[in-house]
């Protein structure tokens, strides 16, 4: 075993070399700058980090005003770039940039290479999933514009062996209470062939009754079915795990005494999943709502509490089921993890130009703030807030609770599961200067 480097844990050759290379690959291509660019490098540098923040200021607009404003702010976001690329082609210094730049890029691979095998995420652990002997799968023929019928996911599993229970009729149905009728006629898996909010309501039975979970990712967007590895541009590839599955243990999220398995989300995005022209058009509407939400000229006053930590008056805040990676500037992303035990929150709270080119620096960006916890407590200004659980919309007496149930939920995957994900770690150069110049044994 190699020695500890001043708390960021042991290292083996391999990492040390990786992070060398990472090191000399950076200097190079400062080096290859300095030589062939002399004092130019200095001009040219501050009109990328320029056009970085015109781009940003840009976008920022985009997302913040209407009509004329908007639409001058996208001819900006697409021609701050263009005017980068124009700069440092004037001055001859085009092919010295491109060196440089997969300099760069070969350090930052080399570096994340190092990290991630200094301190990746293991995998969740997964055992061998049983033999069913009555799976009952529940079917919504609507979710994801039809995708139960278009990749025959009830004629394939009927031949696998399993029930099947369409949501059919004029009204809504009941989904718990559906569940919980399979269960007690005999059912030893429950299944769900829809939408995040739908395999939410089926998940909770299970759970509470340690039933096996099956997802089959018929929905529009499935995030759950995504952090789980499943594919979802083939829904019906999640049928093979009746057959050639393993066991995974969740957790399971509530708000509210309601079940999530994504997250739930309060503000300027709650208002926008409000709308009833949402589910029909996601990005015209939230283009249309966003503007007066993030300016805060509408919604509640919201604050939070996730553990210690406390959130003031965020325009947006998302809870969700173990936290998102950090690398984009929303908070959202993936979850390499769904069993931490512990609750993401992420607020948003962005009220310039300034503020919204900052969000670029993603998890150190000065208007965003996140925390983990056991439990989130989410209060407003009014009695009753909007908010969105796994995208559905709805409306909660606040305070709000919000809680997990660690590996609450027993969820059978395929065996081989393409989408599996690890995240990679930020790019950390101080740390990769510490592997690079530690020595081993």
């Amino acid at each position: 075993m190699e020695p500890s480097m001043h708390g960021i844990g042991p290292s083996t050759r391999g990492q040390r070399w990786l992070a060398r290379a990472s090191l000399a690959s950076a200097a190079a291509a400062v080096l290859v700058l300095g030589v062939f660019a002399g004092f130019k490098t200095f001009a040219l540098l501050g009109v990328g980090l320029a056009g970085l923040a015109i781009t940003a200021a840009a976008v920022w607009w985009i997302l913040s005003r209407r009509g004329l404003p908007r639409i001058l702010a996208v001819l900006l976001a697409l021609t701050a770039p263009i005017w980068v690329v124009m700069e440092y082609t004037r001055a001859r210094l085009t092919w010295v940039v491109l060196v440089s730049g997969a300099l760069w890029l070969l350090a930052a691979g080399a570096g994340r290479a190092a990290l991630a095998r200094h301190k990746a995420p293991e995998p969740m652990p997964e055992q061998p999933a049983g033999k069913f002997r009555r799976p009952v799968l529940i079917m919504n023929p609507r979710s994801g514009g039809g995708k139960v019928h278009q990749f025959q996911l009830r004629e394939t599993a009927n031949a696998l062996g399993a029930e099947v229970v369409l949501l059919e009729g004029p009204g809504e149905t009941d989904v718990a209470a559906l569940a919980h009728k399979c269960a007690a006629g005999g059912a030893d898996l429950l299944g769900v062939a829809g939408g995040d909010g739908t395999q939410a309501l089926v998940a909770e039975v299970a759970a509470a009754l340690d039933l096996p979970f099956l997802v089959i990712p018929a929905g529009t967007r499935n995030h759950f079915a995504l952090d789980l590895g499943l594919d979802r541009d083939d829904p019906s590839t999640a049928l093979s795990a009746l057959h050639d599955g393993v066991e995974l243990r969740v957790d399971l999220g509530r708000a509210g005494g309601r079940p999530f398995v994504n997250n739930v989300s309060f503000g300027a995005y709650a208002e926008v999943v409000q709308s009833p022209a949402y589910r029909d058009d996601k990005t015209r509407t939230t283009l249309k709502l966003l503007p007066d939400l993030l300016l805060g000229q509408q919604g509640a006053r919201l604050t939070a509490r996730a553990g210690e930590h406390e959130f003031s008056e965020p325009q947006a805040l998302l809870v969700s089921n173990n936290p998102y990676g950090t690398k984009d500037i929303a908070g959202l992303g993936r979850r390499t993890r769904l069993d931490g035990g512990v609750l993401g929150c992420v607020g948003v709270r962005v009220t310039s130009a300034a503020q919204a080119a900052g969000l670029l620096r993603g998890g150190q960006a000065a208007g965003l703030d996140r925390a983990t916890a056991s439990s989130v407590v989410v209060d407003a200004d009014q009695e009753e807030i909007p908010a969105g659980i796994d995208g559905e919309a709805v409306h909660l007496s606040v305070p709000v609770h919000c809680e997990v149930r660690p590996r609450a939920l027993r969820v059978i995957v395929p065996r081989k599961r393409p989408g599996a994900y690890r995240e990679r770690p930020r790019l950390d150069w101080r740390l990769i200067g510490r592997l690079g110049l530690t020595s081993g044994r």
